[in-house]
């Protein structure tokens, strides 16, 4: 996108078309029905879509042609034509009118009266300059240079553009004003620098990986051909097994990185163009230069900024080598398996009573069992596991969680909530949530034993006692204030003397609010 003058085929155009194509354009054009046209950058392959105006209304690069320039003065002036005939070849240049003339223009140009007092200098000696361009001029009024910056419009205008078009309009120098501009462009350029680095160390730690996966293959290669010596003709055939098997796996490693490698090294050369082209236009470039072309160099950088890449390798070089695990072979027992198992997320299963429900202050646990893709249970432990209990109405003060590693593909999760409430669970594996996560815990108050005793009625757990009460209510003839079997208020059936409910194992819903009856406590102790 830095350079699009290679679009303009000098065999089609006249110079004068040429000049117009190559002026800044910036005239509104009239809506048109037609599909808008996108073409590639040769240097980028970026896609620019034409303006409305077509080719001749695309942004000049006056850096590049004034490269283009001092290129042909190198070449023994092959290729410059005179600016005023278009038919000689140019001898001279004029410094004040920045025009190159053939020596007939050039003498023409010397009688005139306005243009006497001229500079002209040997087209030879304009070979150590690094600035030849001809001035940039106003492509509504080409009598007239471009010396002035529109804020409003945010473009160059002439002297003439101000008193018409651009009336009212705020407007300055653009020597006062490139100080502003430059600047917005020299800060893009400082937020895009950095990943110019950031790509090279992903690179750097791509090439590290691959290193260290081709270090890892062959390991294990060597592990496998050991293993295998003891064997013959069925031991050798699974070592070939084992060993093509390998071989697909770091295949299809290294193809993944060598498409993240390309991704990046195509996403770091673009990013080059685009530093070095707006240095250079920085640094060489002329006020105007840097106004005329800023709009395309922010647009650039603005969109180089916002692609998303990875720093890290996408592919891991985690292969190791099981011996221990069996296999079969021509019929016989053999050992040796290629590990590359992986933990899924999205397979991980998540079980126990505790699950859903806690009581306060006491500890709760579930277990977490990883699988991977496939859904086969992981044999090994070692992975990164973060769970989080947070209560619903205090989001910011989680609960201390503990993760005990079985060394077998499942990890034992437990906590201790200080709350009755509902608590949010969240398990994690490598930043990614396992499946069933996040999920409620509904935690209630602390499980209350029974203080009293199970019985059958207070007469026989008391041994007869008269002063020992029940919570059932029951009483008993004779000055008993506690229950018997057949008599008034027992229920019929074993309870328990404190709440009087009918279940052994079950929570004391006696509350010390409760007016107690007298002699209840000595039911208790006894």
């Amino acid at each position: 996108m830095w350079n699009l003058l290679s679009l303009l085929d000098d065999s089609d155009v006249t110079q004068e078309e040429s000049d117009e194509a190559l002026s800044f354009r910036t005239e509104p054009k009239s809506c048109s029905l037609k599909p808008q046209i996108g073409i590639l950058c040769p240097v980028c392959d970026a896609q620019v879509d034409l303006p409305l105006g077509g080719v001749k209304a695309l942004t000049v690069d006056h850096l590049a042609m004034n490269d283009v320039m001092l290129e042909s003065l190198h070449g023994e002036g092959q290729g410059l034509v005179c600016d005023l005939c278009s038919d000689r070849e140019v001898e001279k240049r004029c410094q004040t009118c920045k025009a190159n003339l053939c020596h007939f223009c050039c003498q023409a140009h010397r009688r005139q009266k306005k243009t006497t007092d001229h500079t002209m200098v040997d087209l030879k000696d304009l070979k150590g300059y690094s600035r030849v361009g001809k001035p940039i001029l106003c492509p509504s009024h080409p009598a007239e240079e471009l010396r002035l910056f529109c804020e409003l419009c945010d473009r160059p205008v002439c002297r003439d553009c101000v008193v018409g078009e651009h009336r009212e309009h705020p407007y300055d120098f653009t020597s006062n004003v490139i100080h502003k501009h430059g600047d917005s462009v020299r800060e893009l350029l400082r937020d895009t620098q950095p990943h110019v680095e950031a790509l090279e160390d992903a690179l750097a730690q791509i090439k590290s990986s691959n290193n260290a996966l081709q270090e890892r293959v062959e390991a294990v290669a060597a592990d496998v051909r050991t293993f295998s010596e003891g064997y013959i003709r069925a031991i050798e055939e699974h070592r070939d097994k084992l060993l093509r098997q390998l071989d697909d796996i770091r295949v299809q490693k290294e193809n993944s990185l060598q498409l993240q490698k390309a991704q990046l090294e195509q996403l770091l050369a673009d990013m080059r163009t685009g530093v070095e082209f707006t240095e250079h236009l920085l640094t060489s470039g002329s006020d105007l230069e840097i106004l005329v072309t800023k709009g395309v160099v922010v647009e650039r950088l603005r969109k180089l900024n916002k692609v998303e890449y990875s720093a890290r390798p996408g592919v891991n070089h985690k292969i190791c080598f099981s011996p221990q695990e069996k296999a079969r072979c021509q019929g016989y027992e053999v050992y040796g398996a290629i590990n590359t198992q992986e933990v899924d997320p999205a397979q991980c299963v998540l079980q126990g009573e505790d699950l859903h429900r806690a009581r306060e202050k006491q500890t709760a646990s579930f277990t977490l069992v990883c699988k991977d893709a496939t859904g086969e249970s992981m044999s090994r432990g070692g992975d990164n596991v973060r769970v989080e209990v947070v209560p619903k109405n205090k989001k910011d003060s989680p609960i201390r969680t503990v993760v005990q590693d079985n060394k077998d593909g499942s990890y034992r999760v437990s906590y201790t909530p200080k709350e009755p409430g509902v608590y949010t669970v969240w398990v994690g594996i490598r930043e990614q949530q396992v499946q069933g996560s996040p999920f409620n815990v509904t935690v209630r108050r602390k499980h209350r034993p029974h203080p009293g005793v199970f019985h059958c009625c207070t007469f026989c757990s008391s041994g007869g006692q008269k002063t020992a009460r029940c919570a059932c209510g029951g009483t008993m003839p004779g000055g008993y204030l506690g229950c018997g079997h057949g008599h008034k208020g027992h229920p019929g059936r074993p309870h328990w003397s404190c709440c009087g409910k009918f279940i052994e194992k079950s929570e004391c819903s006696y509350s010390t609010g409760q007016s107690a009856p007298r002699s209840l406590l000595r039911t208790v102790a006894l």
